[in-house]
């Protein structure tokens, strides 16, 4: 099911063939600048480029005995090349090759994932007007508190998608690094400005300082800006369950044609498509404390980041990817009950009006405290007794001697509730 929702293009970065090209094109840049300086004959980069062939079942044969990627990938690379593989990788170290190249695997997934909440949130807005107006029950601890519109809710969740595409375009400049410095980062074997050619020619900026590696906050703040983005789409997915529940009803996930909710019982339809974001969203961040913990490595750098890296950035890259277009899909063709959504609002008999009680009852003079008690007590029938609130409250002679019945029905208007939503959308969709 997994391919359904993931765009080819993220699984491509993430393959062995992408990696490896990557690879090759930072060792033909390191070349060029090289011969820029002098240091290799320029008719070597010509012999390279025509002569440089990938392999990939090659480099997984000679990898078995070397036990070292790299090697293994210079090694196939340079038996095709001949004589002039000689110049490849001089004064480099692997490093300089891995990190560059994760940070440009790294960066095409951030792109492809921009796209996918560029267009989360442009659903989210369509949907947001579309039901601007659709009125529904706000709820606080899961219990009733005032009206809202199911708008408001869509128009929430397109700002929460504003800021997570923030949040990652910062993270992917922060990526967005390359190091070409050597063994511990000193320069020593390979000058300066083979790391300014190479990114330069990259896309990417120099690392202003460097060990062996690219130190390994920055990948933290990427894996912790996806881990964001797991939880504010687990968020969204968490309240279409809440409001999918059989005595609620408000919103369904769609339910395809042939689709089967349960092996044992005919009539479920489950919001399975959200409890799989929910679950996913889990992997996600725990992968974010697997890209903490790689952050302290010893002196210049020891290997123990290396391994975590090749499972958790790819496959937080691609569930994320996934998640955002499997979202995409149910916020696109969710079903909505606006029907139910006034039966729900009219379940506690008026209760969600009382604060608008309160504040008729200060307004008209009387201390707070004191009105909040007369209001609750009247809410508090209403709770134990199932009558009207409204009712009570035209009955109540303490109510009545500041509120008359005109001010007391007059408090249980809904479109009071809402008089600001043009306003909260201005600021969300103009702002």
């Amino acid at each position: 099911m997994i391919e359904r929702y993931t765009l080819p293009k993220m699984k491509q970065v993430w393959e062995p063939e992408n990696k490896f090209r990557k690879w090759l094109t930072i060792e033909i840049l390191a070349c060029e600048a090289m011969a820029e300086k002098g240091e290799i004959p320029k008719k070597a980069i010509a012999a390279i480029k025509e002569r440089a062939s990938i392999d990939i079942e090659h480099i997984n044969k000679i990898e078995l005995d070397v036990k070292h990627d790299v090697i293994a990938f210079l090694t196939s690379i340079s038996e095709g090349i001949g004589e002039e593989a000689k110049y490849l990788h001089l004064g480099l170290t692997s490093s300089d090759i891995l990190d560059t190249g994760l940070a440009l695997q790294m960066i095409d997934a951030a792109g492809i994932i921009l796209e996918d909440m560029n267009r989360l949130k442009e659903v989210l807005k369509e949907k947001a007007y579309a039901y601007k107006d659709t009125v529904m029950i706000g709820r606080s601890h899961g219990i009733h508190a005032e009206p809202v519109t199911l708008g408001l809710k869509m128009a929430l969740w397109h700002e929460d998608t504003k800021r997570n595409i923030d949040r990652l375009i910062k993270a992917k400049e922060g990526i967005s690094c390359g190091k070409i410095s050597g063994a511990v980062g000193t320069f020593a074997n390979v000058a300066p400005f083979v790391e300014e050619y190479v990114c330069r020619k990259l896309g990417l900026k120099p690392d202003p300082i460097s060990t062996q590696i690219m130190q390994r906050d920055r990948h933290a703040e990427y894996m912790c800006t996806l881990s964001i983005i797991a939880g504010t789409i687990e968020k969204h997915a968490t309240e279409i369950r809440h409001l999918q529940r059989t005595e609620v009803l408000e919103v369904e996930e769609p339910f395809t044609k042939g689709q089967k909710g349960s092996s044992a019982m005919p009539h479920k339809r489950n919001p399975v498509g959200c409890e799989n974001l929910s679950g996913l969203a889990r992997i996600v961040r725990s992968n974010c404390i697997a890209a903490l913990e790689n952050i302290p490595l010893w002196h210049e750098r020891d290997i123990s980041h290396s391994s975590v890296e090749r499972v958790i950035i790819p496959d937080s890259a691609i569930l994320i990817d996934y998640m955002l277009n499997r979202l995409i899909n149910i916020i696109e063709n969710m079903v909505v009950y606006p029907d139910n959504m006034m039966r729900n609002l009219n379940l506690t008999r008026g209760l969600i009006f009382s604060q608008r009680v309160l504040l008729e009852l200060v307004r008209k003079g009387m201390d707070r405290d004191k009105a909040y008690r007369l209001v609750q007590k009247n809410a508090m029938r209403a709770w134990d007794s199932g009558e009207e609130f409204q009712r009570l409250l035209l009955e109540d002679k303490e109510v009545k001697t500041l509120l008359s019945d005109s001010d007391i029905t007059s408090c249980f208007d809904i479109g009071y509730y809402l008089k600001h939503i043009d306003y909260i959308f201005n600021r969300v969709f103009d702002g």
